[in-house]
């Protein structure tokens, strides 16, 4: 599988953007998948998770009430739906799919990642 992230972009704090995951060459529809986020000469953290079914999700602390985590599965995609942006949201976004089907905050806990999607925030 491959995934394919896009969505990113600039925006003023306050604003909102809308990232979407892509998975071609087979369906995600039995894993779990998630939204990472690494900043320039930080480790890559933990952003949001969703299990296969869309009934479970997780968020980081830092984005719980402001990003909401979504699947469209007739689509194959994931959606990271991003509002009240602040300057410390700024990173490149990574989508990932896990080896489970379950919710995970672990980059260990994901297989195939995409290519990433920038995200900056100005204050």
């Amino acid at each position: 599988v491959q995934l394919q992230a896009s969505g990113g972009g600039l925006v003023q704090a306050g604003g909102s953007l809308r990232l979407s995951c892509r998975a071609s060459g087979r369906t995600v529809t039995n894993n779990g998948m998630g939204w990472f986020r690494q900043a320039p000469g930080k480790e890559r953290e933990f952003v949001a998770s969703v299990s296969w079914n869309g009934r479970s999700t997780r968020y980081a602390e830092s984005v719980e009430g402001r990003f909401t985590i979504s699947r469209g599965y007739a689509e194959n995609m994931m959606y990271l739906q991003m509002n009240t942006l602040k300057p410390e949201d700024t990173a490149v976004y990574y989508c990932a799919a896990a080896r489970s089907s379950g919710v995970a905050t672990s980059t260990t806990s994901y297989t195939t990642w995409g290519q990433g999607t920038q995200v900056t925030v100005s204050s």
